[in-house]
């Protein structure tokens, strides 16, 4: 009785959930239909995005553009547009991102799977540009799995055929009938064998017709595969840049190739301590640097110069048109960006300190620097907003612009601390 009962309570279970499963399927379903209808609806749409070579419009809504895509929130909160082309892009291929954007959905074929990775990069769309990214190593290593295993069909085919020869010498040498009766029964089994290794060949034979036709995506996606090995060989041993983004963008702001695959991590924070003075004695006078800080709260920003900390007396400035400081990550604000230097502020780019860490940035008067590491190189001052330019809509000496690089003006610690140099 006990176990009629306990199946009848199974059984409900089991119906509960397969209903729940076909609710959920209908409920994304009548989802993905209306997104659908709203991309359809030119009344309701406020934006046309354009694609191909026919300029082929798609209608959508900045506020769906904004919140999915970091690319079309910078773009549509800094310029007022109404629509905006990409020639370069095929229609299917766009009409496919701008489901993943309506939806979350996507159709991925192995044909489109460079132009879905260019315009998922182009939109900032990280979390699709991974999947993809993955999807291409899957491809690249299923293929060396096929090349192993042909090798080892043939060698098995090549074994069969040995075997095969030394069955048909054993059978001439057989005298009697019983041998004679065994001789046919191996020449059975030979049949069999020889069927067999046909099939075998036949599959070996689609498996290359198969890697034929993957070797154009794989020679597209090879500059690519080599220029994420590039970035990631140049981070190997960095405790902050874990991800590709990261380093495409650090390569991006810096612009300068040269001294980016060459440079190294001369000084961090887990290797070589704590001490402001420690890092004066291996960081100073090193010409084009980089420094990247991480706080314990997750937040990682830093500074770039071309000139360097070059060593002389404590409180000097030095002068450095080009360097600028940057957020790589922001958990209120998730979207890379560089700030450059204000106008007429050059002289003022690092101010040096054998003293202290890192310093950029001017402190007179009402100012403190932008970016200021304290001796112990675990804690600090960020008055975003004294030398370098604020993002729009911060205003320099509020609490906003003080706790936006590291989530607050100086209640934060450092978790690492790297610097690069050649």
């Amino acid at each position: 009785m006990e176990n009629e009962i306990e199946n009848e309570i199974e059984n409900d279970n089991e119906n509960e959930n397969q209903i729940e499963n076909e609710n959920d399927k209908i409920f994304n379903q009548k989802l993905f239909q209306d997104y659908q209808k709203l991309m359809q609806n030119k009344n309701e749409s406020d934006f046309i995005i354009k694609t191909g070579k026919d300029s082929f419009e798609f209608y959508s809504h900045k506020l769906i553009l904004i919140s999915r895509s970091p690319y079309f929130s910078l773009l549509l909160k800094e310029k007022n547009i109404n629509q905006i082309e990409f020639p370069q892009f095929k229609k299917e291929n766009m009409e496919q991102i701008l489901k993943y954007i309506y939806s979350s959905q996507i159709e991925i074929k192995k044909e489109n799977l460079i132009d879905l990775l260019i315009i998922s990069n182009k939109f900032q769309l990280n979390l699709l540009y991974n999947y993809i990214e993955n999807q291409i190593i899957k491809i690249i290593n299923e293929e060396n799995k096929i090349e192993n295993k042909n090798k080892k069909i043939e060698k098995q085919k090549q074994k069969q055929e040995i075997n095969q020869k030394n069955q048909e010498i054993e059978q001439k040498n057989k005298e009697n009938e019983k041998q004679k009766q065994e001789i046919q029964k191996q020449k059975q089994e030979v049949q069999e064998q020889k069927q067999e290794i046909d099939q075998k060949n036949k599959e070996i034979e689609e498996q290359k017709q198969e890697i034929n036709q993957m070797k154009p995506i794989y020679e597209e996606m090879k500059p690519i595969y080599e220029e994420i090995k590039k970035l990631q060989k140049t981070f190997s041993d960095s405790e902050i840049i874990k991800e590709i983004e990261m380093m495409k963008r650090l390569k991006e702001w810096i612009n300068d190739d040269e001294f980016f695959y060459k440079m190294k991590k001369g000084f961090s924070t887990k290797k070589d301590g704590f001490t402001g003075n420690k890092w004066h004695s291996i960081c100073d006078n090193k010409g084009k640097t980089l420094i990247i800080i991480k706080t314990t709260d997750n937040y990682i920003f830093g500074g770039f110069t071309q000139v360097g900390f070059i060593s002389g007396s404590d409180g000097d400035y030095i002068k450095d048109s080009n360097a600028f400081i940057f957020s790589l990550k922001n958990p209120k604000n998730d979207l890379p960006q560089k700030f450059e230097i204000q106008e007429n502020r050059e002289d003022y780019a690092i101010l040096y300190d054998s003293s202290e860490g890192p310093r950029f940035g001017d402190n007179r008067g009402q100012y403190n620097t932008d970016i200021r590491i304290f001796s112990d190189l675990q804690s600090g001052q960020t008055d975003f907003g004294a030398t370098y330019k604020l993002p729009n809509g911060l205003k320099h000496n509020t609490s906003e612009a003080k706790s936006y690089l590291a989530g607050s003006y100086s209640s934060w610690t450092v978790d690492e601390l790297e610097t690069y140099f050649i």
